[in-house]
């Protein structure tokens, strides 16, 4: 206590002392030199000098780089993936190295996973971003377009462009090689013709005629429909013994729908039940007028298989194709279209062009949708080399980068650089399309997301929370209960396929059969890849990891290919008639479906009366019955009907004849018998026994052929 009271004291007289004494008091000496000096210890020292090791550090920091931003989507293939990363393609499979990915099945146009896309992106040291449509086009047009009409005066006239149309097995292609004098038919697997053929035909008098043959199959309507479309002239093939049938039909629609005028060849003359009279009126009903009715239709009664009147044939086409004026203008950039594509081995890409406008020489840069080509060679219908090509010439073309699509527009343009130009556009068109579609589809599903989950919020909202938790709860109760691989499990039976054909016409004609599947119930059809060429080993591996089988058309598989698809257990496929194939994958589909259950009726029985027995403490309702026809057996499930409704189905406890248990009661026996649960049977009911056989399931779908 002394010594605080001490304190306060002092500290009282330093409050009321003079304030100018006390200020020179306080104030530091004059003199520099310190008053205690002391060295800095080494720890001191040791931080300071870290503390500025530190600060020069902060001060040397590296700018941190922005990153390149890649613009990705969904289901991109690997070419361009890299094309947005403004790398080439080898640098994405440097990328996707060491991952779980078969580097080496890896195409330009093989399609991405997500994950993967990202993992590319990232690999890269760079950074991604989701693609967004664009709102504005900013971006000019660069397409290349057809050419305005031209000057009458440059105008020179031109051979027409003639399709043979009509049904199978009519004799297109026999009037075809009975005018060209060769042997196409038999180059054609089955008798029947699978693509389109164009030929540039020299007649004898001195006429040239370039003939389109067109398919007469059910399966091939988009390949007679790109006839029509390229033509001048159609001329359609009836047989003279069987008359207007379907395909015939849409013949004639195709070439209304192209406006060709028509000249009707009756075919088959020749034979004893030819009725060409008959064709004639049968074609009446479809708007075909032919001149001995009064129309302008002219109708030339032939035999392609011996020749008889085709000069009459060909001189209604010539004089036909005179009163059409054809022209065209040799000179400019050339326009053409695709009449069919297929890679050819030593060639790669070729297509079957027919010509429209200009002059088509090697060396000529030309586009088609996606797809350019400078011109290495041109070759005629015989396989020789020709160096040019005028309006209304059929040639195969050689020195496409890719594959482009039959039925595309060939446009010629300026240079290379020109090309790729039209082409970067086509695909910038291409890709905004798509992502509008997917952007449809997103906002689709979000809405149906945002409905749901309204409507399950309505029904929980008047329920305490506890009540709701119940509810969710005995809602999700399965879904709760499976692991999240069982969840993406398919439960549905499903096919998939990778179909393989020699030309793009009948790769598209397959697409459209398998569009018209309609048994997704029964068992799904998946298409998981389609291409041009002979089956590969990649095909085969596609196969393996989808669990699906591979069918191609006029094509080929190497020995090697085809052990090794019997080696993995991989179904190969190959056919070179379309029906065949159809008919193969109808009997895939069926094996792939569980078989049905047939029940037969194998006896009859009668309930005459009903009594109870007693077997332990349990009280058993027996009817006494008799067998009416058939027979009874114990090991065949029963069915009890009361008047014209089954009351009952199932097993037998017991059968007993007398007091004896037996295994079956045949006609005109009387027996007692037990139901395997609680049955009440009353007088009068009738006991039928059934027999259960398994049978093989068929696919309903049926493609029209």
């Amino acid at each position: 206590m002394s010594v605080m009271s001490s304190v306060m004291r002092g500290a009282r007289r330093l409050v009321h002392a003079d304030p100018v004494l006390l200020s020179s008091f306080l104030s530091t000496p004059r003199s520099s030199a310190p008053l205690f000096t002391c060295q800095p210890s080494r720890k001191l020292a040791t931080k300071q000098v870290k503390g500025q090791k530190k600060e020069q550090k902060s001060k040397t920091v590296k700018p941190k780089v922005d990153k390149q931003e890649v613009e990705i989507r969904q289901r991109m293939t690997a070419e361009e993936l890299a094309r947005a990363m403004n790398k080439d393609f080898d640098h994405v499979l440097l990328a996707l190295l060491n991952t779980a990915v078969d580097v080496d099945a890896l195409q330009p146009d093989s399609q991405l996973e997500e994950r993967l896309i990202k993992e590319v992106v990232t690999r890269s040291g760079m950074k991604f971003k989701w693609a967004k449509m664009s709102t504005s086009r900013e971006r000019e047009n660069q397409d290349a377009h057809r050419r305005p009409p031209a000057d009458p005066a440059s105008l020179v006239p031109r051979p027409p462009v003639v399709t043979i149309m009509g049904h199978v097995d009519h004799g297109k292609t026999t009037l075809l090689d009975s005018l060209r004098k060769s042997q196409i038919v038999s180059t054609e697997a089955g008798g029947i013709t699978q693509h389109i053929g164009a030929f540039l035909v020299q007649l004898p008098t001195g006429e040239k005629i370039t003939f389109l043959d067109t398919p007469g199959h059910a399966a091939f309507s988009s390949m007679r429909a790109r006839g029509a479309s390229a033509t001048d002239i159609v001329i359609l093939v009836v047989a003279a013994d069987d008359g207007v049938m379907n395909q015939t039909v849409e013949s004639i629609q195709h070439a209304r729908r192209a406006e060709v005028p028509l000249i009707v060849a009756v075919n088959k003359c020749d034979k004893p039940q030819a009725d060409p009279q008959r064709v004639k009126q049968e074609l009446l009903a479809h708007d075909v007028v032919c001149e001995e009715f009064g129309g302008d239709i002219q109708a030339i009664h032939i035999s392609a298989l011996k020749g008889n009147n085709l000069l009459a044939l060909v001189e209604a086409t010539v004089a036909l194709a005179e009163v059409l004026e054809l022209k065209a203008d040799p000179s400019g950039l050339v326009e053409g279209l695709i009449i069919e594509s297929r890679t050819v081995k030593g060639k790669g890409p070729v297509t079957t062009t027919i010509i429209q406008r200009g002059t088509l020489k090697r060396g000529c840069v030309l586009v088609a949708g996606k797809s350019w080509a400078k011109v290495r060679f041109l070759f005629d219908e015989n396989g020789r080399v020709v160096t040019e090509a005028g309006p209304s010439s059929a040639v195969e073309v050689v020195g496409w980068k890719e594959l482009p699509s039959a039925g595309e527009v060939i446009l010629e343009v300026e240079s290379e650089q020109r090309v790729k130009e039209v082409v970067e556009w086509r695909q910038y068109e291409e890709e905004q399309q798509k992502l509008q579609e997917e952007q449809s589809i997103i906002e689709l599903k979000q809405k149906q997301h945002l409905d749901e989950y309204r409507k399950e919020r309505e029904e929980l909202s008047l329920l305490n929370w506890r009540q709701r938790k119940s509810a969710l709860y005995k809602a999700n109760k399965i879904k709760f209960s499976m692991r999240p691989s069982e969840r993406t499990q398919r439960d549905k039976l499903m096919l998939p396929l990778i179909i393989k054909g020699d030309v793009d016409g009948s790769v598209e004609a397959i697409l459209n059969i398998l569009d018209s599947y309609d048994a997704q119930e029964q068992c799904q059809l998946e298409l998981v890849h389609f291409g041009i060429g002979e089956v590969s080993e990649n095909d085969i591996n596609l196969a393996e990891t989808f669990a699906g089988s591979v069918y191609g058309f006029n094509v080929g598989a190497h020995k090697s290919i085809q052990q090794l698809a019997q080696k993995k257990g991989i179904p190969l496929h190959l056919h070179s008639v379309i029906y065949k194939l159809i008919d193969q994958l109808k009997v895939e589909l069926s094996s792939k479906l569980p078989p049905v259950i047939m029940q037969n009726t194998v006896g009859e029985a009668t309930v005459l009366t009903v009594f109870d027995v007693s077997m332990g403490k349990k009280k058993v309702m027996v009817a006494g019955c008799r067998v009416k026809k058939g027979h009874l057996d114990r090991r065949h499930k029963f069915k009890l009907i009361r008047g014209q409704e089954t009351i009952w189905e199932g097993c037998l406890a017991a059968l007993k004849h007398h007091k004896d248990d037996v295994q079956t009661v045949r006609t005109g026996m009387e027996c007692g018998l037990s139901a395997d649960s609680n049955v009440e049977f009353i007088t009068g009911d009738v006991i039928v026994c059934v027999e259960e056989q398994k049978a093989p399931q068929v696919t309903s779908w049926n493609p029209g052929f």
